[in-house]
Formats: structure tokens, sequence, C-alpha cells
């Protein structure tokens, strides 16, 4: 049977959007690499009977409820003593607690005041976990078949309290099997397209092993997870139906876990030996910033010429002014000579060229906001790709940018 919790959030801030729920992201990758799922997240404001019924909803659906937040030393703080009003007791001091806070204070020079003082009283049936790094603890709840944790809002208490206190907890009362991701990124097909591509390998999968698609800035995640008792036999039978699958779709896969996009055209480059530059337009540089954001791309960067108007594409990339004037600076033409200057003007084995109406305005009918030209230029070819994206300008950048990629990976990569 599997281990369920809930992650409760609590403050008016988050609800506010004045400041962003990094902890329920955290703690749940945190559960997950403990094959405890999580059933829901919920975040609440600073309000008794929403708090209080949060509190009484969560334990009957799931065996773990995660709290953080409102565990300060001000009236706004109401964790804390809602939890000793569900659970029917009073408080306690703590004196260990107590020496804790006090010893904090005097490094920084500080007194402790009657209202800190407060934060060492606890509910009468909870287990006290220490908070290493600030003045409110954990408090570890265990009633009615139900782990309830109180945890501090601020990250870094709540990370240390988790990792050191809870999870170690957790897994020794809750450890049940293992859990197991892998995940394999595609680029250049729709999630319904990949869909109706692995259909007959997808329905074929074991019960234990489920399949996920996550759909993310003009990319496809499938995610494969399994569960069962030895881990080392998990990854070996996910390994094998990936091995499985792959010849299937292996043009539109670029990497797997962690790889990024332009992580992956960089080792391409660095394992062909060759040198990269870019000429921008309509992506403004943003493609360079990608490129340049992996490590080493020194080793095979040469540079980037932002030809934004029509007068830099002339003089510096030798785009010929009869082409612009004829085809227009969005044309196949106009990409394949950017591209092409680029590439001599940098000295460069490979170049890529990038040239469209990013908007919101500029677009006519023939060419509407969202056209984009790619070229791509080698010592043996060079070629070029028209593409229509939709949605807003950043989109039409970052998405350009991704595609330019890929016109790198399928040139040189894929065989």
């Amino acid at each position: 049977m599997t281990t369920t919790a809930e992650i409760i959030s609590i403050g008016d801030e988050l609800l506010y959007g004045q400041t962003l729920d990094t902890n329920a992201h955290w703690i749940s990758h945190k559960l997950d690499e403990y094959n405890i799922k999580v059933f829901q997240r919920t975040t609440i404001g600073d309000d008794a009977d929403q708090i209080l019924n949060a509190f009484a909803t969560a334990a009957e659906r799931v065996d773990i409820v995660l709290i953080t937040g409102g565990l300060g030393p001000t009236k706004d703080d109401l964790t804390k003593s809602l939890l000793a009003e569900y659970f029917g007791v009073g408080m306690v001091r703590h004196e260990e607690v107590l020496r804790d806070i006090t010893l904090l204070f005097a490094k920084a020079s500080r007194e402790v005041t009657a209202l800190n003082a407060q934060q060492a009283d606890l509910p009468a049936n909870c287990q006290k976990i220490t908070n290493p790094v600030g003045t409110a603890p954990g408090m570890w709840f265990y009633e009615n078949n139900t782990v309830f944790v109180a945890m501090p809002g601020v990250p870094y208490e709540m990370k240390s309290i988790m990792t050191q206190g809870i999870l170690p907890k957790l897994h020794e009362m809750f450890s049940k099997g293992v859990l197991h991701h892998h995940i394999i990124k595609t680029i250049g097909i729709t999630e319904s397209s990949l869909s109706d591509l692995i259909e007959d390998w997808e329905v074929n999968l074991p019960n234990h092993i489920k399949l996920a698609y996550l759909p993310t800035k003009g990319q496809v995640k499938l995610r494969m997870t399994g569960s069962g008792d030895n881990l080392n036999t998990l990854k070996q039978e996910i390994d094998a139906l990936k091995m499985a699958i792959m010849p299937k779709i292996a043009k539109y896969v670029y990497g797997f876990g962690t790889d990024s996009l332009e992580g992956v055209i960089g080792q391409l480059l660095n394992n062909n030996n060759l040198t990269l530059a870019t000429a921008e337009s309509c992506t403004g540089g943003y493609l360079a910033h990608m490129i340049t954001s992996v490590p080493g791309s020194s080793r095979y960067f040469k540079g980037s010429v932002i030809a934004y108007s029509n007068e830099v594409k002339i003089t510096q990339l030798g785009v010929s002014t009869e082409d612009l004037k004829q085809q227009g600076a969005v044309s196949e033409e106009v990409a394949k000579a950017m591209a092409e200057g680029v590439r001599k003007e940098l000295n460069a084995d490979i170049a890529i060229a990038t040239t469209g109406i990013a908007g919101p305005d500029g677009g006519t009918a023939e060419k509407p906001v969202g056209t984009v030209w790619i070229a791509y230029s080698d010592k043996h070819k060079t070629l070029a790709k028209k593409f229509n994206f939709s949605r807003d300008r950043t989109f039409i950048v970052h998405w350009s940018a991704l595609a330019a990629l890929n016109m790198i990976r399928l040139n040189v990569g894929v065989k």
C-alpha cells in the first residue's frame, strides 16, 4: 500500500503572491525519493478556522501531514497554538529549546524577550525536533495513525529540520519499497504525435511502471516511473523498455534525466571538434545566451553577431540589399546569407542564424507575427527552415532559440 502525504503551506503572503512557495516543491521532491506519494498540496492564509479545517481534512485522507509556516513569535503565527487546540492539549515549556534560543541570541549579542521565550512552549503531545539554524523547533505528532509534522516557513530552516530530523524518521516508519524515475527528453514533436507514435509500446508497459507526458517550452518529456522492492531490478527493467522504444523516437530524443538541449549541443560540438557562430535578429542574443550558459562553452563557441537592423545584416554579414528589398528580412534567402556570413566572418565550422517577426507588431497577412526563418551553414551545405510560432513575444524568442539548437543537433548529431 502506498504511503501518502499532504503538504500544508500556511501564510497570507503565499496567497497574496508576495512569497513563492518553494518549500512545497522541495518537500515533494524529497518525499518522492522515499517513495512517499504527495496526495495534495494545500495553501491557506492565516485564518484559524481554515487552518483547523485543513488539519482535519488532511488527517482523513493521508498518512503524513507536513505543515510549513506560522511558527514565529508574533500574533499572526497561529500554527502552534492551533495544533494544540486541534489535538486538545495544553502547552509545555521545553527548557532545552529555551537554552538553544538563548545561545543563538547570545551569539548575535541579543537578549531573549518574553515573546522569544514563548517559542520554547510546545503542544504537550508533540516530540520536539531540533532546529539547528533557527529559534522555532520542528514538531512531530503521531495521533490516530497519522503523522503530523510542523516546521518553520523559512526555507533554510525547513530544509535543515526536514533533512536532519524528519526524513530519517519517515524512512524508518514508512519504508515500503523503492521508486525510480527515468526521463526521456524530446524536441521537434508534439505531445499528441508522440503519443500516437509510441501507443503500442505504452499500452504494453507492466502495471508497476507508469508513463507520464510532460510538455514544456517546446519540448516533451517522457517520464517512466517504476515502483518495486529492488532498485537495481527497476533500473534494469526501465533501461530495457527505453532501449525497446528508442528506434522509433531516436530522431526526436536529445537527452535524458537532467540533460539540457544547450548542454547536449555543447557536448556534441566538443566531441566532433567543431566551432559554432550565431547570427541573430529576432532572438536578439538569447540564442548566444543559452549557448554560453554552459560551462566550457568557450571551447566551441566563437561568438555572435546581433544583426537586428538591416544595416548590420548588410555591413557585418554581407546580406544582399537586393534580397532584403525583394524578399524581406524575414526570408529564406536572408537567413541563409546571415548564416554563411557569420560563419565566414568569425571563422567557425558551423553557424546558425535566426530572423523573424517576434511581435507584437510587424506582422502581415503573408508573414504574420511568429513567422521565423532559421538557417544552418557548414562547409558542405547551407539550408533553412520556416517556422510559424504563436503566442507572445517571449514565447517566440524562446522557441526560436530551441529550434535553432535543434537544427544543429539534426545536422551534426543525428545520423
